[in-house]
C-alpha cells in the first residue's frame, strides 16, 4: 500500500480516537461538575403586587381593530401591507412594527359569533407581560427588563445588540426583529408606558368601544374576570370600559357570554399580566397550551448549575487539553519507515 494512503488512514484513526476521548472525558467532567456544584432550582417569579396589565374578553370584541390603529398611532409605527392595492394597513401578524393585532377564528358556516362548530371568534395578540419572562432571562445585555413595580416588560433599544435571543425565547412569539432597522431593533408592546406621564394608559384599551380590552391592575382585572365566569350565560351584567376602577365610569350593560371556565394567563407560564376570556377553546383561537412554570426558572437553574463559578468550562477545557496532549505524537517518536497495520 502506498505510504500516503497509510499515513491518511493512520491520521483518520488518530482523529477518531481523539474525538472519542474528548467526548468521554468531557462528559465525565460535566457529570463531575454537575454533582459537585449544587444549585437549587429557583421558583417561578410572581407578579408584582401593583402589576399593570390588560383583560381581553373575546366575547365583547367586534373585530373593529380600533385597537390596532390606536397602537400604531401611539407608537409611531408605519403601516404594513398584505394586499396588492396597498390602500390599507393590513398586517397579518405582530411584527417589529405591529405590536397588537386582532386575529379571527373561523369554523364551518360562520353563522354564529363565539360558536366553535359553525361560528367565528376574535383573539387579541400582543405581549403578555409574563410574571417570569423568558425574553428578560435570555437577554445577555439587559435590553429587556421587567419593572419591579408595574411588572411591565420594557425594551431598551440603546442596550440591544440585535442578538434576537428574546425572539427565540418567548413562548408567545411576541418580540419581533425589525429587519429594516440599520442598527438592529426589536419591536413589542410595552403597555404604552411612554404615555403614562401625560395621564394616558394603553391606547388599545382607551379606544376599545365595547371594553373588550380593559386596562388596570392585574389583581383587579383577575377579580373582574372571575366575576364574569361566575355569571349565568345570557344574563345581563355591567361591563366597564377603558380603565378599571381608577378611571371615569364608562360602563354599560350587556349579555354574558358562554365563557370557557378558565382565565388564560392566570397560571400559564407562571402567570401573565395580560389576561384573556373566551367562549371558544383557547388553543383553537391561537393561544398555546403552557405549563404553570416559566421555562426561565428551569433554564437559569441549568445554566447556573453547569456554569456556576465557571467550573464546567474549565473542566471541559482541561479535559480536552489532556486528551489532545495524550494523542499528539511528535515525528521524532515514530520512525519514518515504521509500517502501520491495516484495520481488518
Amino acid at each position: 500500500m502506498p505510504k500516503t494512503m497509510i499515513d491518511e488512514r493512520s491520521d483518520e484513526r488518530s482523529r477518531r480516537h481523539f474525538l472519542k476521548g474528548c467526548v468521554g472525558t468531557a462528559g465525565a467532567a460535566v457529570a463531575a461538575v454537575a454533582v459537585s456544584t449544587t444549585v437549587e432550582a429557583r421558583d417561578t417569579y410572581q407578579r408584582p403586587p401593583e402589576a399593570l396589565g390588560l383583560l381581553y374578553d373575546a366575547t365583547l370584541c367586534i373585530g373593529c381593530k380600533a385597537c390596532v390603529a390606536a397602537c400604531k398611532r401611539a407608537n409611531d409605527n408605519p403601516p404594513e401591507f398584505s394586499t396588492s392595492d396597498r390602500l390599507w394597513d393590513t398586517p397579518l401578524d405582530t411584527s417589529g412594527h405591529t405590536f397588537n393585532i386582532i386575529k379571527m377564528y373561523r369554523s364551518g358556516t360562520m353563522a354564529t359569533k363565539d360558536d366553535e362548530s359553525n361560528g367565528y371568534a376574535f383573539m387579541k395578540t400582543s405581549c403578555m407581560h409574563c410574571a417570569d419572562p423568558s425574553c428578560v432571562s435570555a437577554c445577555p445585555v439587559t435590553a429587556m427588563t421587567k419593572d419591579p413595580t408595574t411588572g411591565i416588560v420594557a425594551y431598551d433599544p440603546e442596550a440591544c445588540v440585535g442578538c434576537r435571543y428574546c425572539v427565540v425565547a418567548c413562548p408567545f412569539g411576541i418580540p419581533k426583529y425589525q429587519y429594516d432597522s440599520p442598527t438592529g431593533k426589536i419591536g413589542k408592546c410595552e403597555l404604552c408606558r411612554h404615555r403614562y406621564r401625560d395621564g394616558h394608559y394603553s391606547a388599545c384599551a382607551e379606544v376599545c368601544p365595547t371594553g373588550a380590552t380593559l386596562y388596570g391592575r392585574t389583581s383587579d382585572l383577575l377579580n373582574e374576570a372571575r366575576r364574569r365566569l361566575a355569571l349565568e350565560p345570557g344574563s345581563v351584567t355591567t361591563y366597564p370600559r377603558g380603565k378599571l376602577n381608577d378611571g371615569p365610569d364608562q360602563s354599560y350593560e350587556g349579555l354574558v357570554g358562554n365563557y370557557q371556565q378558565h382565565v388564560y394567563g392566570e397560571t400559564e407560564y407562571g402567570g401573565t399580566q395580560v389576561l384573556k376570556l373566551s367562549a371558544v377553546d383557547f388553543e383553537k383561537v391561537g393561544m398555546p397550551r403552557l405549563p404553570p412554570r416559566s421555562s426561565a426558572a428551569t433554564s437559569e437553574t441549568i445554566q447556573h448549575t453547569l456554569y456556576g463559578g465557571l467550573l464546567m468550562p474549565f473542566a471541559v477545557l482541561g479535559a480536552m487539553t489532556y486528551v489532545a496532549r495524550r494523542n499528539v505524537h511528535h515525528e521524532d517518536d515514530t520512525p519514518a519507515d515504521e509500517p502501520v497495520k491495516e484495520e481488518s
